[in-house]
């Protein structure tokens, strides 16, 4: 009844028999087949479409595109691959792949710190389409130029999370620790203690979440804080000083340090990371907690540090949502618990619900748009399995045949969607999955048709 929606086998990207295996173990202990043919389309969407395993200078080489736009995202590529990091060890074409990756964003964050996404040729000057006419300093390589704190969080988090899976330091040369240290000054230079440091950006636009004010975005007290000039989704910050991006700026530079000292052995490059995770901790507790109208605290979605906060929610991550997931606190730590009950509700103004479905969307689609992702993502954090059933529901009944997750849906009506090829939120899709087969497999032998 349900035919397998992958490319075919000649045609696909990047081939494991290692994830082939893994479809075959976790399919085995889904009773609903529309679930099955979901997660075996979904898990191996990125190596199936998006990988490009090349070689540079000798050296594996990859390029991870985001689906539909022909370009890497520093934050997309990242998470992509995280779905098959615990498969690493079984397979060396996976371990080439990784290692191919975590090369290519040392020599992205070389190029430019402050892009987002990039081309396949470094020496390329054209840029994507949309961007060529923005005013910043557009650097070869580049495809995009929206400052993102997450952006070099993804890069840290990718080769940290890589290192503890394979064992292998093969990647961490000299390059890589080059970009490493630009990446801890790069969140220095933005923390803005002495001015706002280089970056600048406008784009001329009709969405006013596609510019900044005056190229840096609007005044703050410098507080610690990291500023971003964009959110996760591209989309301008309302205030600078966004708070998940600072909280996965702290996880990550915790562990960086671990990864500096273990296998760079470079002492200073550690204990500057931990300093400045320290920093942005404590800037976060003393400005990124707010209260809502009915007297709850809960951590702010951004901040300018003069005492005024945004409390709303976004479903790209990192997100208020995806803390847990980020590992930036313990899924039962009660301000975040607080925080995400808030994020899932009408306190937050990008929370739909609708006829079809209910979740978290985002201005960058707008009003009354779920992102399937938001759906994931409260799964991923839940140990309430009524809460992960009912989003397991959710995803089998909002794909509108096409057998893929998208980036969003009318709340109403599934079948008017976004982005039909969009790799980061089918991986996340199956690596749900993955999970419930390890821990919760009674959840995937129910019938969901019933």
């Amino acid at each position: 009844m349900f035919q397998s929606n992958r490319p075919p086998v000649a045609e696909r990207r990047f081939v494991s028999k290692v994830v082939e295996r893994e479809i075959d173990r976790v399919t085995r202990l889904i009773r609903d087949p529309e679930l099955a043919w979901l997660f075996g389309n979904c898990f191996p969407n990125t190596l199936d479409t998006t990988v490009f395993l090349g070689e540079h200078q000798g050296r594996d080489d990859a390029f991870v595109i985001t689906g539909d736009i022909p370009a890497l995202w520093l934050r997309d590529s990242a998470a992509q691959l995280r779905p098959y990091l615990h498969l690493v060890r079984h397979d060396d074409g996976l371990r080439r792949l990784y290692r191919g990756l975590i090369r290519r964003h040392a020599r992205c964050v070389l190029a430019d710190p402050y892009a987002n996404a990039f081309l396949r040729d470094l020496d390329d000057r054209a840029g994507l389409h949309w961007a060529r006419s923005d005013r910043t300093e557009m650097k070869p390589g580049v495809a995009e130029r929206k400052w993102e704190v997450d952006s070099l969080c993804y890069v840290l988090r990718l080769a940290h999370d890589y290192w503890q899976a394979s064992g292998d330091t093969e990647p961490f040369d000299a390059t890589w620790a080059n970009a490493a240290r630009l990446i801890v000054a790069t969140f220095r230079e933005q923390q803005r203690l002495t001015g706002p440091g280089p970056y600048r950006f406008q784009r001329h636009s009709t969405q006013p979440t596609e510019t900044t004010l005056a190229g840096i975005g609007v005044p703050t007290r410098k507080t610690g804080l990291i500023h971003s000039a964009f959110r996760p989704s591209d989309d301008a910050c309302t205030y600078p000083c966004n708070i998940p991006g600072n909280l996965f700026a702290v996880a990550t530079l915790r562990e960086l340090a671990s990864l500096a000292g273990a296998v760079l052995k470079d002492d200073v490059l550690a204990q500057d990371a931990t300093a400045l995770a320290a920093e942005v901790e404590a800037a976060v507790f003393k400005h990124g907690v707010m209260q809502l109208p009915d007297g709850r605290q809960v951590f702010a979605y951004e901040t300018d540090g003069f005492g005024n906060h945004l409390f709303m929610d976004d479903a790209n991550v990192p997100s208020l949502l995806g803390l847990a997931y980020l590992r930036c606190l313990p899924a039962d730590y009660p301000l975040w618990r607080t925080t995400a009950d808030a994020v899932w509700s009408e306190a937050n103004p990008w929370f739909f619900r609708g006829r079809a479905a209910e979740g978290v969307g985002g201005p960058h689609i707008g009003e009354g748009q779920v992102w399937p992702m938001s759906i994931v993502l409260r799964a991923l954090s839940s140990d309430d399995e009524a809460v992960i059933t009912a989003a397991l529901r959710t995803l089998r009944a909002t794909h509108a045949g096409t057998g893929f997750m998208h980036e969003s849906f009318d709340a109403d009506d599934p079948a008017k969607y976004t982005r039909a090829w969009f790799a980061w939120v089918n991986g996340l899709f199956g690596e749900l999955i993955v999970k419930l087969a390890d821990e919760r497999p009674h959840l995937l032998a129910l019938d969901f048709g019933a």
